[in-house]
């Protein structure tokens, strides 16, 4: 910290209202309750990792403003003009404030083709984030996200398609169960830290329990009523 009139527990009071507030209605399961999960989740994984507390604690706070799910605004640009309208960037170290912008900034998955370096604070941040995403939260999280988007549940027709690029990730026509398989399913392979590999563990098995009751409940539809294309076009 850069001595000042703001300490750094008056930064986080400041960014975490901030945030609150502006996530407050959120539906898609990025909503403020998932940001203190990820920053709380990241607390307990730092209790084996021995970072620094402040920048865990904003990157974790800060991840999801302006994430490229919910923004076409330039990430950089947006949290520094963020910071400045809060009246906190000057009493944040610059090397710090760039550890927390370039983690935000490269903190996504974005299909599992985000192979960019952060710090270990933001790895710390990165696997309590992905980590949100699986188990039984990150199951109700992910058919939020797909109701509000129209995405449907399921189409056995479809299939489960392939992700080949980041373009195909965030566009591609899919149903919510091809997420599983896309991302979720995988998360456990990314993890940074060994505290993140053994909640993954246990996580991913909800994951795969899941699935394996949602095909069998699934597969007790009538497989007699069969509708051909042209009466579905009528």
């Amino acid at each position: 910290m850069i001595d000042g009139e703001k300490n750094d527990r008056d930064i986080l009071r400041t960014t975490a209202l901030y945030v609150r507030q502006h996530m407050a209605d959120d539906c898609t399961g990025h909503d403020w309750w998932h940001i203190k999960r990820v920053h709380d989740l990241a607390l307990k994984i730092n209790m084996s990792e021995h970072r620094d507390v402040f920048t865990i604690r904003m990157i974790a706070l800060l991840h999801d403003l302006y994430d490229d799910k919910f923004s076409d605004l330039d990430t950089r640009t947006s949290l520094i003009k963020l910071l400045n309208e809060l009246n906190i960037i000057n009493y944040i170290e610059p090397r710090t404030l760039e550890n927390i912008i370039h983690s935000i900034e490269h903190l996504g998955y974005k299909g599992g083709f985000n192979h960019t370096q952060i710090s270990p604070e933001g790895q710390i941040v990165q696997d309590s984030d992905r980590l949100d995403s699986i188990g039984a939260i990150g199951i109700a999280r992910v058919f939020a996200y797909g109701g509000k988007k129209g995405i449907p549940i399921y189409d056995p027709e479809m299939g489960i398609v392939d992700v080949n690029s980041e373009k195909d990730y965030r566009t591609g026509k899919r149903h919510s169960i091809n997420h599983f398989y896309e991302k979720l399913l995988k998360i456990g392979e990314t993890m940074n830290t060994e505290e993140g590999k053994k909640i993954a563990v246990k996580r991913t098995q909800v994951l795969k329990d899941f699935l394996d009751e949602f095909y069998a409940e699934w597969n007790l539809e009538d497989r007699d009523l069969e509708i051909s294309n042209t009466e579905t076009e009528r």
